[in-house]
């Protein structure tokens, strides 16, 4: 079985995500390259990178589809909401919400435009067991 280890997101700006994540996520990280900084997400590495402070170039841009979200189980939603907006996310598709499949959660944009978004834990659907 594979385990997925390490989800990349494109910044522009490696200190200013250093700082939002560290604030969201209330984990300082580690830098790992001039242009990477990592935050272990419970066994998952977030791996911010910013291509032109790693000597890497832009090499045409990157940038998620704008339904491609990258999804964190948190513990305390409410709080977690209230960090992002103080860390500069803009909240979309209208705040916390309750899915039919049970999901209690909200979905952001980081200050460099990636779609994120944040789940209780408590509520996660993983798919119908086997």
């Amino acid at each position: 079985m594979a385990k997925l280890f390490r989800v990349i997101l494109p910044v522009t700006d490696i200190d200013k995500a250093m700082s939002f994540y560290g604030m969201v996520l209330g984990v300082p990280g580690e830098r790992v390259s001039p242009g990477r900084h990592y935050f272990d997400c419970g066994g998952t590495v977030l791996a911010c990178y910013d291509p032109v402070a790693d000597g890497d170039g832009l090499q045409g841009g990157w940038q998620h589809h704008p339904r491609q979200y990258v999804y964190f189980a948190v513990s305390d939603l409410d709080a977690t909401h209230q960090r992002a907006l103080n860390a500069g996310c803009t909240i979309v598709e209208g705040g916390i919400q309750s899915m039919p499949w049970g999901e209690r959660m909200f979905w952001a944009k980081d200050p460099f435009g990636n779609p994120i978004s944040f789940v209780d834990e408590k509520t996660l659907f993983t798919g119908t067991p086997h």
